[in-house]
């Protein structure tokens, strides 16, 4: 176990679940459907954030005309439409690394930007809800990733101190809020590789997540 190191606190899409390849391709038929420009930067920037955030973000990139409420709902139903077809998968040697941190007396969290209901919901279904002890979600705290807010409920949640938790994250701004939180940040890419100015925040970087096992 590493030293001085109790707890790991996970998000969850591109983390746990395979799920920001769904995300990307609603956004992308969003964009089409809607006429709007730059959609893989309103991605980018977006990732990792709750819904209040990323609205902020929409209306500022395509003016205070931009129709949050109709996006939103949209990519709701068609979000449902994939879950309940297609299912939302576990990444790779997901359930088998958390049973080795748990072997090796790691506490558990998740903190996902990801509403409650939702969050609560995917993660049963895919049987890794029991690994978690202590959960915090986006529709819980008052700012969204990057600010460190959900890192630092989660933390309260167990019980342990911001020094002795590790976040584990996919996106630059869920690392941003690790790393404001004072934890150590693993970054797991997914969707998005580290810029270098990411990597300077980052404890360790590797992928698929069974790499933790590498040195935790």
């Amino acid at each position: 176990m590493e030293k001085n190191l109790k707890a790991l606190v996970f998000d969850m899409d591109g983390v746990l679940l395979d799920s920001e390849s769904i995300c990307d391709e609603i956004w992308e038929l969003l964009a089409r459907q809607m006429g709007l420009p730059d959609i893989q930067a309103a991605i980018a920037e977006n990732r990792g954030c709750n819904e209040a955030m990323m609205a902020k973000n929409l209306t500022v990139r395509y003016g205070p005309g931009f129709d949050c409420p109709k996006f939103f709902s949209d990519f709701r139903v068609y979000f449902t439409e994939v879950e309940r077809s297609r299912g939302i998968p576990l990444l790779p040697q997901v359930c088998e690394t958390l049973d080795y941190l748990k072997d090796r007396g790691y506490r558990l969290a998740l903190a996902t930007s990801t509403r409650r209901s939702v969050a609560t919901r995917q993660l049963k279904a895919a049987g890794v809800w029991d690994f978690f002890e202590a959960q915090a979600f986006g529709d819980e705290v008052e700012r969204s990733k990057p600010a460190p807010d959900i890192y630092l409920k989660a933390a309260r949640e167990l019980g342990v101190e911001p020094g002795l938790c590790a976040g584990i994250e996919d996106s630059p701004n869920g690392i941003i809020s690790v790393h404001r939180a004072g934890f150590k940040a693993i970054m797991v890419p997914d969707r998005m590789e580290p810029s270098d100015e990411i990597k300077k925040l980052c404890w360790k970087i590797g992928k698929p997540l069974s790499t933790l096992r590498e040195f935790l």
